[in-house]
C-alpha cells in the first residue's frame, strides 16, 4: 500500500510539475544509498541493545522472576 501511495504522489507531481518529477526519480536512488549507512548503524544499535537488555535481564529469569504459580 505504501508503494502504491507513493507511485500515485509521483504520478501527481509528474502531471503538475514534470521536471521535478524527473529530477525526484533521478535523485531517489542517490539518497537511498545515502540514508544506507545510517540504517546499518540503526540496526547494530538495535541488536547491542537487544543484547543488553537479555543479558541483564538473566539474573531475574535464572533465579524464577517470571510468572510465579499461583495456589488454586
Amino acid at each position: 500500500m505504501n508503494t502504491l501511495a507513493a507511485v500515485l504522489l509521483w504520478c501527481l507531481l509528474l502531471v503538475v510539475c514534470w521536471p521535478l518529477a524527473v529530477l525526484a526519480l533521478v535523485l531517489w536512488p542517490i539518497a537511498w544509498l545515502l540514508s544506507l549507512p545510517f540504517r546499518l548503524v540503526g540496526i547494530t544499535f538495535g541488536a547491542l541493545f537487544a543484547f543488553l537488555r537479555a543479558l541483564l535481564m538473566l539474573p531475574a529469569r535464572v533465579l524464577g522472576g517470571g510468572m510465579k504459580p499461583t495456589a488454586a
